[in-house]
């Protein structure tokens, strides 16, 4: 019988192993750190410029601001830096004044109308821009680009310009076309004409931000929904409210949270156009705050209206993402 004869063959070592790099070196066999926590710190490590900028340009003003209300500075104490604690008692004489309440509930009514009036045209706007040919856009959208573009103290010159009263350029239109009475007309003698010419400027200068991120947002709605809409039968109306619309939601949703809090905090165009009055009848919050600290030179009292502003500002934005998340979840 033949004898078989077997081989041994030797065990590898159990310690690290030395591997061989291409050019004939050791590679180190060290421990090494995942790759997956430096991904992980990654996004953070991104945000940081952005929350360090906001911390010191916004965090910190609003922190002096709020030690600011709770204190009794007038010109008095702020010459000859002094210090002089009230508590709360800012807060409470804004709080039981009828002037306070009376500029809040203007200041809600004013952004409502001024936001249903931006979303309403700018909407349209945008939708016309998604129809119309290359060039007729191109040249919509330059003249957009421009509107949206003007400072907003040059934009409310203009405004006060065309709206004065012995050389405006609407009053003399308004002669010309039959209305000789407008000819010497006062737009801003009487609280709801002065509104008027705010609301256009307002208006004006807000249509082209919605207008092009609406147009932006059909750009990303399928082209066969609108084939297949069509062989179903579905007319020019029909498409907008089954295909259209729902498309366009989120980013309506999320523009009218923007137009919110820009049209709340309109202190510029007001203030310009004829620093809330006449008669302060035009204030609206921002205005309130500004001339109660600046104007009469209460600057504890004005903190505390600026302080008040941004809560009653985080409400109702707050009540709007409310609802807007309810539908979300009913459509769900």
């Amino acid at each position: 019988m033949a004898s078989m004869t077997v081989q041994k063959t030797e065990r590898p070592p159990s310690g690290p192993t030395e591997v061989q790099t291409l050019d004939g070196g050791p590679r180190p066999t060290g421990p090494r750190r995942s790759p997956g926590r430096l991904a992980g710190l990654t996004p953070y490590l991104l945000l940081a410029p952005a929350i360090i900028a906001t911390l010191l340009l916004l965090g910190w003003p609003l922190v002096n601001n709020g030690i600011l209300s709770f204190q009794n500075l007038n010109m008095r104490q702020f010459i000859l830096h002094l210090t002089e604690w009230n508590g709360i008692d800012n807060y409470k004489e804004v709080l039981s004044s009828e002037d306070f309440w009376r500029v809040t509930g203007r200041s809600v009514a004013f952004t409502a109308v001024n936001v249903v009036l931006i979303m309403m045209l700018g909407t349209m706007v945008g939708l016309l821009l998604a129809r119309l040919g290359r060039k007729m856009r191109t040249f919509l959208l330059v003249g957009l680009v421009l509107a949206w573009a003007m400072p907003v103290v040059a934009a409310s010159t203009v405004y006060q310009w065309l709206f004065a009263q012995r050389f405006g350029v609407v009053n003399w239109v308004l002669a010309k076309i039959g209305f000789e009475s407008m000819a010497d007309h006062d737009w801003l003698a009487t609280q709801y004409s002065t509104f008027f010419v705010v609301l256009l400027l307002i208006v004006w200068m807000s249509i082209p931000f919605v207008a092009i991120n609406l147009y932006a947002a059909t750009t990303t709605i399928p082209k066969e929904l609108y084939e297949a809409a069509s062989l179903d039968g579905a007319g020019a109306w029909k498409q907008f409210t089954q295909v259209t619309l729902p498309y366009l939601r989120p980013f309506l949703y999320a523009t009218t949270f923007l137009e919110i809090i820009w049209v709340f905090k309109a202190f510029v165009q007001v203030f310009t156009i004829n620093e809330g009055g006449p008669d302060r009848l035009t204030e609206i919050l921002p205005v309130y705050a500004y001339i109660e600290g600046m104007g009469n030179q209460h600057f504890g009292m004005g903190a505390a209206i600026a302080l008040l502003t941004i809560v009653i500002l985080l409400a109702i934005t707050s009540f709007y993402l409310r609802i807007v998340l309810k539908q979300e979840e009913d459509e769900l």
